[in-house]
């Protein structure tokens, strides 16, 4: 998300990108596979999980919610857009 914005304009979000302090609450920048590759997203953990994570999809709607793997950036599946 840096460099996106105007000069000396700073990115709104404070991202985890720890997978190993992972924690429920934490904002996460993920990506998805397919089309949408390349495009960065901003989610809220609401489940950490060994080997996964549930990733708030959408702030206005609660039933929006992603799997994604438990790395640095998670990659969420195209499928579940």
């Amino acid at each position: 998300m840096q460099g996106m914005g105007e000069a000396g304009e700073t990115c709104p979000f404070e991202f985890n990108f720890d997978p190993a302090t992972f924690k429920v609450g934490d904002t996460v920048s993920y990506r998805v596979t397919g089309s949408l590759d390349g495009f960065p997203f901003a989610g809220t953990l609401l489940e950490v999980h060994e080997d996964h994570v549930i990733i708030a999809g959408d702030p206005n709607d609660p039933s929006v919610r992603y799997t994604g793997t438990r790395e640095s950036r998670p990659v969420v599946d195209h499928a579940q857009i």
